[in-house]
């Protein structure tokens, strides 16, 4: 049986049941392989490292099992074995001897994030390097940025944490870092960036900038890692509503005007229409952060036998794909690699 459409003066005949059987190309193992639409690759993958100052430190992390802080030589072995299971990346968040209301040690050139990339160029150079630019893991608040009163209380400054973004950004890429990426959600923060960048003599650097980032529950587990958790409030006055589709679609187009070279959508397994949009969209890199609470959730399950792990894995980061990532940040990133 065939039916007959019109769409913008083309006919298309679509032949139905039982001439079209779509089971066909699912027969075999072999057939559903070279039919697959999408396909993931370790080089799609970038691996979150926390890091500390000090010397062979590995030091589990209770709410995201399997993830360690490391210190700078730690995080470089880790990074080389990642290196070596074909993950090309690492993205590494910072977690200071000392914090103060201003985020300063996020710029000091002898903080745990310069370090770390020092030594990771010594021992995997070819490990692309990701620097996550924000002040909420060098603040004693919490916050990501220096506050300030305003008439309805206290709340982050955004022209004046700028300043410390950027010199953050500069402190990285004069350690080697590859790629900055921002993650505070102030206004105008890709510009100051490329603008520090550029006067630095790092036009050359990338930025991926985290350019619709949503607040809510979903980074419980990492707030614990980074030791990052507010001491009074919350971030949704400079973080995104999670029921604003429309606004992050102009998050990203004013990121893109500003410079970014490459977009990220946070969390990525609540926001796939987020990223599908995007892509559609966009036609720069697009990266998706499978963030924290999302791990840890899979792992309770398999923990408790609940759920087939592996298996979910891999459709959980086959769907982040699909819906148009072309690199995921995920703390699955090593298991996954070691298993293909």
């Amino acid at each position: 049986m065939a039916f007959q459409c019109r769409a913008r003066k083309v006919n298309c005949f679509i032949m139905a049941f039982p001439t079209q059987r779509l089971r066909r190309l699912r027969a075999t193992p072999t057939l559903r392989r070279m039919v697959r639409e999408t396909i993931l690759t370790p080089d799609d993958l970038i691996a979150p490292l926390f890091v500390e100052n000090g010397r062979i430190v590995l030091e589990p992390i209770s709410a995201l099992p399997g993830q360690y802080r490391f210190s700078p030589d730690t995080a470089a072995e880790e990074a080389s074995t990642l290196w070596h299971l074909g993950v090309p990346a690492v993205i590494l968040f910072g977690i200071p001897d000392a914090k103060d209301a201003t985020g300063c040690s996020a710029y000091d050139d002898n903080g745990p994030v310069p370090a770390t990339i020092a030594r990771i160029k010594d021992i995997s150079p070819e490990t692309c390097v990701i620097a996550d630019v924000c002040a909420c893991e060098y603040t004693d608040h919490g916050h990501c940025g220096i506050l300030h009163e305003t008439p309805t209380g206290v709340d982050v400054h955004n022209d004046k944490t700028l300043e410390v973004l950027q010199k953050a950004a500069v402190c990285y890429a004069r350690a080697g870092a590859d790629i900055i990426a921002p993650s505070d959600m102030m206004d105008g923060r890709v510009a100051a960036i490329r603008q520090a960048l550029d006067a630095a003599g790092f036009s050359h650097i990338p930025i991926l900038s985290y350019a619709a980032k949503f607040a809510g529950a979903f980074y419980g587990p990492f707030r614990e890692a980074a030791g990052s958790t507010p001491s009074f409030g919350d971030r949704r006055s400079y973080q995104m509503d999670i029921g604003n589709r429309r606004e992050a679609l102009r998050e990203m187009e004013l990121d893109v005007e500003e410079g970014a070279d490459a977009l990220m959508v946070k969390p990525a397994l609540f926001c796939l229409d987020i990223l599908r949009e995007a892509r559609e969209r966009f036609d720069l890199p697009l990266c998706a952060y499978n963030v924290s609470s999302e791990y840890a959730m899979i792992k309770a399950a398999g923990a408790n036998g609940w759920i087939d792990e592996e298996r979910l894995v891999d459709e959980t980061l086959l769907s982040i794909k699909r819906a148009g990532a072309d690199l995921i940040i995920t703390y699955h990133a090593k298991e996954w690699a070691q298993r293909q």
